[in-house]
């Protein structure tokens, strides 16, 4: 307890461990930026599409949509499509409807392997297992076309990996009820070239 520091060796102290702080600081954020960062979009293995599903309810209407974006596996546009229809207010419904309409696109462009990427963990394993669940005849219709093409895989994938067909499908809300389709340019909000 008899330590004597002067006035000015503290005061250096003091600047040394701020000093120090802030050359640390940086670091953690930079760390932790990295540790955070997701890809926007995941490229499909070579030879195979890659598409993209998401839906969305409106808060004001009745009205659902569900989207598709497909690319191929160097990320270039190959289309794009929406159903509006009302009726459906179950999210993990609407996931499962969304997988439904990536099998009818991927029709649309002749494409025969296709990985489906979906953001709705449960609807992925539901379709993947066959589960028997509320929507079990969407998943079951789901399982009996896919018997018509190469190879389709469905996987999840997290939001920040979907952006595209989650923002499709929050603007087509507003469209009329049906079916639309993009094939040759792109729908607005949605990229030609994935890098």
């Amino acid at each position: 307890m008899g330590i004597f520091q002067s006035p000015f060796s503290t005061h250096n102290f003091v600047e040394r461990f701020i000093s120090d702080l802030n050359l640390t600081k940086p670091k953690q954020r930079a760390a932790q930026r990295v540790h955070d960062h997701h890809p926007r979009w995941i490229s499909p293995p070579l030879g195979f599409a890659k598409i993209n599903v998401d839906a969305a309810l409106s808060k004001n209407s009745k009205s659902v949509a569900v989207a598709a974006v497909a690319r191929d596996s160097s990320g270039c546009y190959l289309g794009a499509s929406t159903l509006v229809f009302a009726g459906v207010s179950d999210p993990e419904i609407l996931e499962v409807l969304a997988c439904r309409e990536d099998l009818a696109l991927a029709n649309d462009l002749l494409i025969q392997q296709a990985r489906v990427a979906s953001d709705c963990l449960n609807a992925v394993r539901s379709i993947q297992t066959g589960g028997m669940g509320t929507y079990s005849h969407i998943t079951q219709e789901i399982k009996a076309r896919v018997e018509d093409f190469l190879k389709i895989e469905f996987v999840h994938e997290r939001r920040e990996s979907n952006t595209e067909a989650h923002n499709l499908a929050k603007s087509a809300i507003y469209d009329s009820p049906g079916r639309h389709v993009w094939l040759v340019t792109p729908p607005m909000g949605v990229c030609a070239q994935h890098v």
